[in-house]
């Protein structure tokens, strides 16, 4: 029996290295291949590519130069519709302008008006409560007014009713109105020099919109010239093809 085994191992195990053996240059073998597989796929022969043609490359450049003459043409409408938007902003404020220029001069030629006046004594009155409370109601009356006219606001009319600002009561109705005056024209001046500022900001607006699309339009007029043929070389071969008259009536005279 144990000579039948030793047998066995004798004659299997050498048997079983090789299949062993085998199966492990195969999988070498296939590993190599896998690693190599890239390089081998890789043309080696094949010839390089080739370079774009004149025709090829005109087509591009003309693509191109379309393609830059729509974005060109879309940015200067844009830039024109804003340019009119702001020129009529500008000519809003110009008017603006006007009318608070107007509403000033008035405004200052009634406090030159009371300024005359209050250089005068004031009347006497008798200093009574009665007294004193008609010249409040005065003081509310000729406020509430000037409210309503736009001369005050509601701001100012709830200084005169709280006795703030200057405002008192039992000043006599000429120096109330004095005041009056005098605050009507500061407010009125202070109008006019925030719509000056306005009216300054949208001109330069104006402008700025205005040259942005000058300089568009005249680069979109540019995009588009770029992209006409050159109508001067056949001007020039039909001018050499036999009629020598007609080329020289349409050549420029010289000068001198």
């Amino acid at each position: 029996m144990e000579t039948v085994v030793f047998y066995q191992f004798v004659t299997e195990v050498p048997q079983a290295a090789a299949i062993w053996s085998t199966l492990f240059l195969l999988t070498l073998g296939l590993l190599t291949v896998l690693v190599a597989r890239p390089e081998r796929e890789r043309p080696t022969d094949d010839p390089p590519p080739a370079a774009p043609t004149a025709r090829e490359l005109a087509e591009a450049e003309a693509a191109d130069l379309r393609r830059y003459a729509e974005e060109v043409s879309v940015a200067a409408a844009g830039a024109a519709t804003t340019a009119r938007r702001r020129r009529a902003a500008w000519l809003t404020a110009q008017q603006r302008l006007e009318q608070v220029w107007i509403a000033y001069d008035q405004a200052d030629a009634a406090a030159r008006r009371f300024s005359g006046a209050g250089a005068l004594p004031t009347p006497r009155t008798p200093h009574t409560p009665a007294e004193y409370a008609a010249r409040e109601r005065y003081l509310h009356r000729t406020a509430m007014a000037a409210y309503w006219r736009g001369d005050l606001t509601m701001a100012q009319l709830g200084d005169v009713f709280g006795h703030r600002d200057g405002w008192d009561p039992r000043r006599h109705p000429v120096e109330q109105e004095v005041l009056l005056s005098r605050v009507v024209r500061d407010a009125r001046l202070a109008d006019y020099q925030a719509a000056a500022g306005a009216e300054r900001a949208a001109w330069r607006d104006a402008e700025l919109a205005a040259e942005s699309a000058r300089t568009l339009a005249e680069e979109a007029y540019a995009a588009a010239r770029r992209l006409r043929p050159d109508p001067a070389p056949a001007r020039r071969a039909v001018a050499g093809a036999g009629r020598p008259a007609v080329a020289a009536r349409w050549r420029p005279a010289r000068v001198g």
